[in-house]
């Protein structure tokens, strides 16, 4: 197996995260989110369906960040409001980014400080009430610390477990979420309460560190293993036809 860095990792984690997947509809948000849904779909989830960022599907994959590829295989036109009736049938998953994200995926990207009176203003709620009711939903943190692994978010836009569980079996059928990806390792909620879990540790990377930049109490269990490494196809897939500019290293370092 060919060395590698740590963006190349996640990257991997990352498209672990919608194995199993099938054919659905998959909206990587973010840079590494979208170098891991395409490395998915160029290995071992060949049915998942990938859009231009616009209204199209399209059956090939192209890099990231603007290099030169093939041009785009369009496969079936998708305007915004097709979106929504894959949305809430929960054929979808979705990988969004967290400004904070708390023990039981409760997710804000709105603001910082009181909703009333807040410190920041950020993205706004945008689709997350949305996507996380109605369909798989996982989270890409590429720095992570205390200040995004919370105890208490200061608002809610993405719902968590425990609002989930609150609004009953009805209301959130669709409701999942799958993983949580950050530069130090892999979370899911593979527990009795559905608080998050360490799953997986990066290369190098020890569990105290990941529990000194975390604000909450994670389960962890007695052994954990360490994030699949890439292999050497996977490697020459990202580096060659993915991310032949790089982009990952600028975002995760290591």
């Amino acid at each position: 197996m060919s060395d590698f860095s740590r963006a190349e990792a996640c990257a991997v984690a990352i498209a672990e995260t919608f194995r199993g997947d099938g054919e659905i509809l998959v909206s990587p948000i973010g840079n590494l989110p979208a170098i891991g849904a395409r490395l998915a779909k160029l290995t071992f989830e060949p049915d998942i369906l990938l859009t231009d960022g616009v209204a199209s599907l399209v059956a090939n994959v192209q890099p990231v960040g603007g290099a030169d590829g093939p041009e785009p295989i369009v496969e079936s036109w998708m305007p915004y409001r097709s979106v929504f009736d894959t949305l809430w049938s929960g054929r979808r998953h979705v990988m969004m980014g967290a400004t904070q994200i708390d023990r039981f995926g409760n997710q804000n990207i709105a603001c910082i400080g009181p909703y009333e009176r807040p410190k920041a203003q950020l993205l706004g709620m945008r689709g997350a009430p949305g996507n996380t009711i109605n369909h798989p939903t996982s989270y890409w943190v590429p720095n992570h610390g205390t200040k995004v692994f919370v105890e208490k978010v200061d608002v809610v836009s993405g719902i968590g477990y425990d609002r989930a569980a609150a609004l009953g079996k009805r209301s959130s059928r669709f409701h999942e979420i799958r993983r949580v990806v950050s530069n130090l390792g892999v979370f899911d909620f593979d527990t009795p309460d559905h608080s998050m879990r360490l799953a997986s540790l990066h290369r190098g990377v020890r569990v105290e560190q990941v529990v000194e930049n975390t604000g909450f109490e994670l389960v962890i269990p007695d052994e954990v293993p360490e994030t699949r490494a890439p292999t050497d196809d996977e490697l020459k897939i990202i580096r060659e036809v993915i991310d032949p500019n790089g982009i990952a290293g600028k975002e995760v370092k290591g």
